[in-house]
């Protein structure tokens, strides 16, 4: 599907126009009659303005990104079918909604020619998908075997949060009777650290989560996402290649093995994070052991509980620590 280029629907990175795209190019609003179909439920728009964070939520859930052109009517089956897909899946998958035309920037970034494309975003790392219209037996490949193979790495990467619910979307939106699920809604007591980290405040977030877990620390959803928030807040922003040049140039430097093992966890490469620290311990900086331990009860909060690296890690790290 990725190789599939014959599709262009109008814009292009060069501002080329399509003059087959101006026929089926519509005026009314997402929502509207005639329109696109309108966000909601586990569908969201992103812009320029609200990308980053939107990334970096891709650390607690995966993401599935629809870069597309929503004056276009072409698209708008395609629009729907993938809603319809990813509301049914009740928040184990968000799908984010890209306008090229007015974000060109982002399908700059993303090396997009045209829409529509698809991407999973996953731990921050975007993974192509599709360039152009998908066939019928394509579209039906990408809503029954593709949405949930790209649950299923999300998991495997310890991304296994669930999205938001952002309300009912529009009639026109033709949602599956399970979509609406209002079990999946973040728990009233969560919302204000979700909120924070929905705008990048993730010390904040941090925070509290914490008051939430004094209220009820068995709340392991909240110890998960305070574990996510503290690490983004730490590493977040950092340069990734300087952070790994600064661990290869001091091996014996217990911070810089903490940074970059942030890096690690951020983009999903748990069992990379979990061994490069107790291999530290284990290569005799035994000295260093409780800021590793620290570091990696947080990190264990982050996997499910009967994930086989987690237990590995905790195994180990009680036999290092005696």
């Amino acid at each position: 599907m990725a190789g599939q280029q014959q599709f262009n629907p109008g814009v292009s990175l060069a501002g080329a126009v399509d003059l087959e795209a101006l026929k089926h190019q519509v005026k009314a609003e997402p929502g509207q009659a005639g329109g696109a179909p309108a966000a909601g439920g586990y569908v969201i728009d992103t812009t320029e303005n609200t990308f980053q964070a939107m990334v970096q939520t891709s650390t607690t859930f995966p993401i599935l990104l629809f870069l597309w052109v929503p004056t276009d009517d072409r698209l708008f089956p395609m629009a729907r079918k993938l809603a319809d897909a990813v509301n049914a899946m009740n928040g184990q998958i968000q799908m984010s909604r890209i306008d090229i035309a007015t974000n060109p920037n982002i399908a700059q970034a993303l090396q997009v020619q045209g829409a529509p494309a698809m991407f999973a975003l996953i731990g921050g790392r975007p993974m192509p998908l599709l360039q152009g219209l998908p066939s019928d037996e394509e579209m039906q490949q990408i809503t029954e075997q593709v949405l949930p193979k790209i649950v299923a790495m999300a998991q495997q990467a310890g991304v296994n949060g669930t999205a938001p619910y952002s309300g009912d979307p529009d009639a026109d939106g033709a949602q599956d009777e399970g979509a609406a699920n209002p079990a999946s809604v973040v728990p009233p007591e969560h919302q204000e650290a979700y909120q924070l980290a929905q705008v990048g405040d993730y010390a904040g977030a941090a925070a509290a989560y914490a008051q939430v877990l004094e209220a009820d620390p068995n709340d392991a959803l909240a110890a998960r996402e305070r574990s996510k928030a503290l690490l983004l807040a730490r590493s977040a922003t950092a340069n990734v290649r300087e952070v790994r040049t600064a661990a290869a140039d001091r091996p014996d430097d217990v911070e810089a093995q903490l940074d970059v093992a942030d890096i690690d966890m951020i983009g999903g490469q748990i069992q990379d994070a979990f061994d490069r620290l107790l291999d530290f311990v284990a290569a005799g900086h035994k000295a260093d052991i409780e800021p590793v331990r620290q570091r990696l009860l947080e990190y264990f909060t982050i996997p499910e509980t009967g994930d086989p690296r987690l237990v590995a890690a905790r195994r180990r790290l009680a036999t290092l620590m005696y």
